[in-house]
This record gives C-alpha cells, structure tokens and sequence, in this order.
C-alpha cells in the first residue's frame, strides 16, 4: 500500500516461477482510493502503466558502471518488462464524494513490494535487492 498526491493506492499479486527462476507476475489486483472518480478509464489506465513502470524497475532495470561509465548503451542491453510480459491489471476505484486527487505516480511504488512478497510466499526467500534479476543471479 502506498499513499502520496492524496490518493492510496494496493496492489496485490499472483506470480510464479519462470523457466529461468525469476518471479512472472501472473496478475495484479488493484485498489485505488483517489477521491472523487472523474473518469474512470484514465484512473484505470494510469494505475495498469504504473505497474508495468513499476515491474520493469523492480525485475529488470539495472545500471552497471565500469571505469566510471555506464555499461548500458540503449534498449538493446537495458532490460525492460515486454507487452507480452504485462500481467492482467483488475482496478477497483474506491466510491468516494471526497475531491478528486492523484493517480499519474501512485500505482509504481507499491508494486515492487507486491512482488517481493509474492515470491517470498512462493518461494520462501526474501529479495532484499532490486532489481529481481541482479539479487538472483547472485543467489
């Protein structure tokens, strides 16, 4: 659970284990309470782009240095989450009369902690690196 621009925001995930070993989001249940609901299908949209945002941070995106440079030089070797990788997103916006408030940011930051307590129900261990695949491949 999350709050900030005056709205709150949970995520709650299924995930499995990939071929590989790495967490696969399976699907994503998402409650949103962000005042008075203005049009729900942006509410929806902004809360399914933040965690894809979110998912590619938290299983992917890494930036190495050697020699003081950054090693990573363009898509092509900066991993991010695949549209076939996007998990289903289900969005229940809480009836409110209150104010309308916000919902660009607030879907990212609680799903990396969605997911690293999905797997450690899964899987028993506890990821205390981000991204997945980093922490992981050093385990």
């Amino acid at each position: 659970m999350h709050s900030s621009f005056d709205s709150y925001v949970a995520h709650v995930v299924e995930v499995s284990a990939s071929d590989e070993g790495f967490p696969k989001v399976e699907r994503v249940v998402t409650a949103v309470d962000c005042g008075q609901p203005i049009n729900p299908d942006i509410i929806a949209a902004q809360m399914e782009g933040g965690v894809g945002f979110g998912l590619s941070a938290a299983l992917f995106n890494a930036i190495d240095l050697e020699d003081g440079r950054v090693v990573q030089s363009n898509f092509h070797d900066y991993r991010q989450l695949r549209i076939g990788e996007m998990p289903p997103v289900e969005v229940h916006i809480v009836p409110s009369a209150e104010p309308p408030t916000g919902v660009g940011e607030p879907g990212v930051p609680p799903i990396a902690p969605a997911v690293t307590n999905a797997w450690a129900k899964l899987t028993g261990t506890r990821v205390h690196e981000l991204p997945f695949v980093r922490a992981l491949s050093k385990a």
